[in-house]
């Protein structure tokens, strides 16, 4: 008989990073899980939460990091200055904090325009003003042309916790709903369109927004928040996917229930996408009692980042690994999991 000789064309382990370890999905996860998270191994951290939140001496405050490494810097509805300012902020509100300090960090690359520095950081202050912050502290590094697609920017934040808030993905409990306050893949739909250079017949614009001052609004009126998540890289999918598995509760959606845009609908079936794994920038899912649903709704659809805010889903039971069921307009049940791939690079 021949000898075969069976060789897997795919690596069991990656031995370098590559492109789709900062997607969001399944190789960011393995990153997180297997060497990021166990070399800094804390209560703190274990908690997964957008923010670490620190008791000190009584208060509670929230601080966050994110680096931002978009392309193009400019796009129809922001630009990497507000995309960094608006990001940390709603990182920070995801954990229930009014945002109070911002830092920045930027890495220049040679050859950048005097002009669109200036013009960013003009962004970057408007979207702190906005929002009641500032900016402190930072710190400037210039790299050779060639190695830094004009500018990255990292922004952290520190915000301070009102003693009776308590939100995380460990609060969430069967019979939660689970609400949407924004239509979604309008951002990573944006980017595209606009780095590929696509003539498509539409106005379509990002999502980009700091939704600190609605999520404010709401825990001032009383509404008890289970959990929070801003649906950034990987999308609703993936950000419903890591609070499943970290609650280790099952998440029933309904397909036909989502806010998606019509444009951008058209654009994922022309281009292939899947709307439930693209970015946004303004949009997050909160989880709340079924009892306080209807209040919920009421104040979202009072302020100008939640007049599309919907009910997608609930929480069913609990489950070991956590899974989230998508149930399709077909009737049929889909599974969601996290991508393996990228599906859109430097985005945000």
């Amino acid at each position: 008989m021949p000898d075969f000789k069976l060789n897997c064309p795919l690596p069991l382990q990656y031995q370098h990073i590559v492109m789709a370890h900062g997607g969001g999905g399944r190789l960011m996860q393995q990153l997180l899980g297997t060497v990021i998270r166990p070399a800094f191994n804390n209560p703190i951290l274990d908690a997964q939460q957008d923010s670490a939140v620190l008791a000190i001496n009584g208060t509670k405050l929230a601080f966050t990091t994110d680096s931002y490494v978009i392309k193009p810097l400019f796009f129809a509805g922001g630009d990497i200055g507000k995309l960094a300012v608006c990001g940390t902020l709603n990182d920070l509100a995801m954990s229930g904090a009014k945002p109070l300090y911002l830092s920045c960090a930027l890495i220049i690359e040679e050859g950048l325009a005097i002009a669109d520095l200036q013009r960013i950081m003009a962004s970057m202050q408007q979207a702190a003003q906005q929002a009641g912050v500032q900016l402190v502290t930072g710190d400037t590094k210039v790299v050779e042309q060639g190695c830094g697609d004009g500018l990255y920017i990292n922004t952290a934040g520190i915000g301070l916790i009102a003693e009776a808030v308590n939100i995380s993905p460990a609060r969430i409990q069967v019979g939660d709903h689970i609400i949407i306050n924004s239509d979604l893949a309008r951002h990573g739909m944006t980017i595209m369109l606009a780095r590929e250079g696509i003539a498509f017949d539409s106005h379509l614009q990002s999502d980009c927004a700091d939704v600190s001052g609605l999520v404010q609004t709401l825990l001032a009126d009383g509404l008890d928040i289970h959990c929070m998540r801003d649906l950034t890289r990987g999308g609703l999918a993936s950000g419903l996917i890591e609070l499943a598995c970290t609650s280790l509760h099952a998440f029933d959606i309904d397909e036909t229930a989502l806010p998606i845009h019509a444009d951008v609908q058209s654009a994922c079936e022309i281009l292939g996408f899947d709307p439930w794994y693209i970015a946004n920038e303004g949009c997050f899912v909160l989880f709340v009692p079924a009892t306080q649903t209807e209040q919920a709704l009421k104040w979202l659809h009072q302020h100008p980042l939640g007049q599309q805010a919907c009910v997608i889903g609930e929480v069913k039971q609990t489950h070991p690994q956590g899974l989230v069921t998508l149930q399709t307009a077909m009737g049929i049940s889909r599974v969601l999991d996290l991508l393996s791939g990228e599906q859109l690079p430097r985005i945000c």
